[in-house]
């Protein structure tokens, strides 16, 4: 695939108009000094659309365009359960878990970690995220999005990393939060409108020019096992999707950690103008969720109709971007570009802010200025965007799919890290010994599994070890303590209450799911 220079034209001009944008956006008045606040959290002055909006375009990257369309080509709808099992998950964590957290006042996850436990926890869980998230969520974003541009123009895979982290820090690093989560309202208009583009010129290719609706008919009669949403053990592709765990099993601890206690998503919410703010921004969130895999899935399962020969299932989206005319093309590039983008400067953002706000400003310097503070959050944003560079390829380069590397390793953490947060919630007798065994036991339980219990899918895994850690952290606490902990959560303070409109738009959630899963059983 070429872009020519129209094309070219397009996305130069898309990526102008973003760092323009996220400068104006972030610039501050006359003797304003911009705070911590201003910088981790925009201030707390984010509005509802701009939350939701922000929300996935952090969440949407190159592995979910990239990898999701190429399960789409392989497995069928069945992997939009990732997408639509999202939804109602931001549903529950926008009425349970964040009203939690706006009480707090916290800045990060670990902070929270620290109010409810210990200040062990806080650091140890804090080191722990910056790793992860360095070495795993941001060298993975960063290597999956040059290959996806090497797949598309063919750009040197070198030349594709240093540009995805210049261009990502060139918009983000000054601004902070507000800078990332106002241009992704640019980045998911671009991403929703290339996604449907380049689903609706697959389908209409389909139905041979008669729309997009007479080719999405024909690719249920033809292709009827790619619409079959729940997996039974004969498919081969069951370890993957393993029939009734994606909705009762191991599918809610990972999304519960993922959208729930994942400071890469959750600073998103904490940075709203209130409550009924963020709730109203997480339910705009679920219905985009909703409509993620017509624009990622649908184009994998038409290009199996349309080219069934490809080599690899990755190939699915960018052959089917061929069918894209110039001019359009460039649009849809920079869509491409734009979700990779918005997901390494959300990631940088929330890197620099643990580490400033739970090791600098906890063990190094608990005096620092605004100033210093927000230099030394520009500072590590750029720093974890070198050491991204340069790991990537020694760490990601060998692998066949670099998308398996984020699923497997974060998968051993999963289950501890959501006993901690639930039991830390909503038990009042969780102790911070329980919760550092909890995240210990994971670690240790899933790494026995995945060598004695191979077979064992990873889903069901998850949902395993975290039933174990839940048990071995409640056992602790019983045992080494047994009464309510001084610093547990008066859950009699919180308002758990939702409004009119949160309510509206829950049912609408649940009833959309339920007739997808009905039609498509």
């Amino acid at each position: 695939m070429n872009l020519n220079s129209l094309d070219m034209a397009v996305f130069c001009l898309y990526g102008i108009a973003l760092v323009f944008i996220a400068w104006w956006v972030s610039r501050e008045k006359a003797g304003h000094q911009k705070n911590a606040e201003d910088y981790f959290l925009a201030g707390k002055s984010l509005p509802w659309w701009a939350i939701g909006a922000s929300l996935i375009a952090a969440n949407i990257s190159a592995e979910q365009i990239i990898g999701m369309s190429g399960s789409g080509f392989a497995i069928g709808m069945a992997i939009a359960s990732y997408e639509w099992m999202a939804a109602i998950t931001l549903i529950i964590v926008g009425k349970y878990f964040l009203p939690i957290f706006l009480a707090k006042g916290i800045y990060t996850m670990p902070q929270f970690l620290e109010d409810r436990y210990d200040h062990r926890v806080r650091i140890i869980m804090a080191v722990f995220w910056l790793g992860v998230y360095i070495l795993v969520n941001l060298t993975s974003i960063l290597w999956l999005g040059a290959l996806a541009i090497n797949a598309i123009t063919g750009f040197d895979m070198v030349y594709g990393l240093v540009f995805l982290a210049v261009f990502s820090i060139g918009y983000s690093i000054y601004g902070g939060m507000k800078a990332v989560a106002l241009t992704d309202i640019i980045q998911v208009v671009l991403l929703v409108f290339g996604g449907f583009l380049v689903s609706y010129l697959a389908l209409d290719k389909i139905a041979e020019g008669n729309g997009a609706w007479q080719g999405f008919s024909i690719l249920l009669a033809e292709m009827p096992e790619k619409f079959d949403m729940i997996l039974d053990e004969s498919n081969p592709n069951y370890v993957s999707l393993p029939g009734l765990s994606v909705l009762l099993g191991g599918m809610w601890v990972m999304n519960f950690s993922y959208w729930g206690f994942n400071q890469y998503i959750t600073q998103r919410a904490l940075a709203a103008k209130s409550l009924a703010e963020a709730q109203k921004g997480i339910a705009f969130a679920a219905y985009l969720k909703l409509l993620m895999p017509i624009i990622v899935v649908v184009p994998g399962i038409a290009a199996a109709m349309l080219a069934p020969d490809l080599s690899k299932p990755d190939q699915a989206y960018p052959e089917m971007m061929k069918l894209v005319p110039h001019g359009l093309l460039g649009i849809t590039f920079a869509a491409l570009v734009a979700a990779i983008a918005s997901s390494l400067g959300s990631m940088t953002n929330s890197i620099s802010t643990i580490f400033t706000m739970d090791i600098y400003k906890q063990m190094i310097n608990p005096n620092a200025s605004d100033k210093k503070t927000v230099l030394i959050g520009r500072s590590v944003a750029l720093l974890s965007m070198i050491i991204a560079v340069v790991v990537a390829k020694p760490l990601l380069g060998n692998l066949d799919q670099a998308f398996q590397y984020i699923q497997e390793f974060t998968g051993f953490f999963t289950p501890g890290i959501v006993v901690i947060f639930l039991l830390g919630f909503f038990w009042k007798k969780a102790t911070a010994s329980s919760a550092l065994a909890a995240a210990l036991g994971s670690f240790i339980l899933s790494t026995l599994f995945y060598f004695l219990w191979p077979e064992l899918p990873f889903m069901d895994r998850v949902g395993l070890v975290f039933i174990l850690c839940a048990a071995l952290a409640i056992a602790i606490s019983l045992l080494t303590d047994g009464k309510d902990q001084e610093k547990a959560v008066d859950l009699q303070g919180i308002e758990f209450k939702t409004k009119t409109s949160f309510n509206i738009a829950t049912v609408g959630v649940i009833m959309i799911l339920i007739a997808l899963y009905v039609a498509w059983w």
